[in-house]
């Protein structure tokens, strides 16, 4: 098992909130206020979040090539 570090974020999954979406004005206003390299930052955050060590693995190549007659 691997520990984060201290400048890693933790995920606490023993909690659950709701929310309207009176608020997805703001929220959007919010994010687009930022700059392109702010959001990059936060969505590579919420990525390891999510997926823990395999965020760091490989992406699977999906090219193939395919020669038509």
């Amino acid at each position: 098992m691997v520990v984060p570090s201290e400048d890693e974020p933790r995920l606490d999954k023993t909690v659950l909130t709701f929310d309207t979406l009176d608020h997805a004005d703001d929220d959007a206003k919010n994010w687009w206020s930022r700059t392109p390299e702010e959001r990059l930052r936060h969505l590579e955050c919420l990525r390891r979040l999510n997926y823990g060590d395999l965020a760091t693995g490989r992406l699977q190549r999906v090219l193939e090539v395919v020669y038509r007659p």
